[in-house]
């Protein structure tokens, strides 16, 4: 079985295929003077765009690990994710507060999914 590695440098790939399954590594907003909200949005529209370069879809979301600065804000991060994840198929998820790496950082979100038809 082949790995595949996608949009990768000297230190991490963004994204890592093997034997139909689709990992992403933790994604973190562009813009960090959005609210907890809005860092939630970003971050989950760079998970579809990854999901969709490595061939499956949000549709196809088997788990998710969350990681929070403040539990203040989850509901924000919630309401972001309520929205955006699909009726009836709700991935496995974990959700923890955490230091981030850089502290304007709000929300880190990484996925697993399928990859239909592989």
């Amino acid at each position: 079985m082949t790995i595949q590695y996608h949009d990768s440098n000297t230190r991490m790939s963004q994204a890592t295929i093997h034997n139909g399954t689709v990992y992403l590594a933790g994604q973190v907003p562009d813009d960090a003077s959005a609210d907890m909200r809005g860092q939630t949005e970003q971050v989950l529209a760079k998970i579809e765009r990854l999901l969709a370069g490595a061939g499956s879809s949000k549709e196809q979301l088997l788990s998710a690990q969350i990681w929070v600065t403040s539990m203040a804000e989850f509901d924000q991060m919630n309401a972001a994710w309520d929205a955006w994840v699909v009726p009836g198929r709700p991935p496995v998820r974990a959700a923890v507060e955490a230091k981030l790496a850089k502290p304007e950082w709000k929300v880190e979100i990484m996925v697993t999914a399928a990859i239909p038809g592989a």
